[in-house]
């Protein structure tokens, strides 16, 4: 198989090399305070092996670290609370960090570890940072990330764990993310930085091909429905990129219906799908990002053109829910299946929630469910009415 990158904006092509972020032209047109333009994804030419999921990196590069295979939940209690029978849960807070960010980080750590790279810089609001980091350290690989300063303490002291190098950013993730960019630029780091590294989007597909898998498993069929977490759009394209795979390859014959669950405070990609702005200009001006779900908090979505197009081009929707209806979510979630989520996990609980009326009875629901409580017990508290 051949490996190349492919702009989903205007088609161009390129090798699959270090260095490889974002589309000679259509990165031209980038404007401060917006969604990337000319985001990549990587296709491939020639046969897949059967039985495999198909990526850009040989099995032998792989970092010695249990990277997903995580449990799919048939959560009964919940079923019957909501007389929902078809109702599961894909569990990724079991990937080693806690996170469903490991599936991108072990696939960029195996290409710098082909590649010979020996450092990986990013950006982060704790979660991708504490993943980088964990799965750097199986590898062996130095890792440096740029943390904003208010990123839940869980997450930093996982980064520090690990052995990264923390740089804490007195502002927000999109400040965190251009000081990344201009270091990896200046050094020649890999950036593992989401959505700009196309490997990103690539190894988050990864989820999509276990799920099938999965439901197979348990004499159940393709999902009708997907609730997914969304911030920058990255793990809602990387799952529309696994359920591309799966259709090309003949897996499955229809997309299923997947929901951008996001935040009241953040959620941009959610109102430019609903709510479009001017043409040309789908998302508008930013707007600060006000929510305890710190995971899926970001003024501007960096993959929001990108997931955008697939949101539209797979006839996605999307479900806006607020910070009392995720940390609802997160109680119910918690104590109706044992399953003890961070807040930007349950918003696609909460979205399921605010929608599964409108939808039938015998139509099958899957909630992504990305990241540990423990990452965050400071608002699983204030849900509580405990002070930390």
């Amino acid at each position: 198989m051949k490996w190349f990158c492919r702009c989903d904006q205007c088609g161009a092509r390129y090798d699959l090399v270090p260095g490889r972020y974002l589309c000679d032209v259509c990165a031209k047109k980038q404007q401060a305070d917006r969604p990337l333009e000319g985001v990549l994804e990587l296709a491939w030419e020639g046969e897949p092996d059967p039985g495999i999921i198909p990526l850009p990196v040989e099995p032998q590069w792989f970092p010695p670290i249990p990277v997903g295979n995580t449990p799919l939940w048939a959560p009964q209690r919940l079923r019957e609370q909501y007389d929902a029978p078809h109702l599961w849960i894909k569990d990724d807070t079991c990937n080693p960090s806690g996170s469903f960010k490991d599936r991108a980080s072990w696939l960029v750590a195996a290409f710098a570890c082909q590649h010979g790279v020996q450092e990986i810089v990013l950006a982060s609001t704790g979660n991708a940072a504490s993943s980088m980091a964990a799965v750097g350290a199986a590898a062996g690989l130095n890792i440096k990330v740029f943390l904003p300063a208010n990123a839940p303490i869980a997450k930093r002291i996982q980064v520090l764990q690990y052995g990264a190098e923390l740089v804490s950013v007195d502002g927000n993730y999109d400040q965190a993310f251009d000081l990344s960019r201009e270091y990896s630029d200046r050094t020649g780091a890999l950036s593992r930085n989401t959505a700009y590294n196309p490997l990103t989007i690539e190894g988050k597909k990864t989820v999509s091909f276990e799920i099938i898998d999965d439901l197979a498993r348990a004499g159940a069929s393709a999902p009708d429905h997907v609730f997914v977490p969304v911030g920058d759009g990255v793990i809602i394209a990387g799952v529309y990129r696994g359920f591309e795979n799966l259709l090309e390859l003949g897996r499955i014959t229809k997309i299923p219906t997947i929901w951008a669950c996001q935040a009241q405070g953040s959620s941009a990609i959610a109102r430019a799908l609903t709510t479009p702005h001017a043409e040309g200009d789908p998302f508008g001006p930013p707007r600060s990002s006000q929510t305890l779900a710190d995971s899926i908090a970001v003024d501007v979505p960096r993959n929001g053109l990108h997931a955008l197009s697939k949101l539209k081009k797979h006839g996605g929707k999307a479900v806006v829910v607020s910070d009392d209806e995720i940390l609802a979510a997160q109680k119910t979630l918690a104590s109706g299946s044992g399953l003890f989520a961070e807040p930007s996990s349950c918003t696609a609980f909460a979205g399921w929630i605010k929608v599964q009326a409108s939808l039938a009875r015998e139509e099958s629901c899957l909630l992504l469910i990305t990241g540990n409580g423990l990452k965050d017990i400071k608002a699983a508290a204030q849900g509580l009415g405990l002070t930390l």
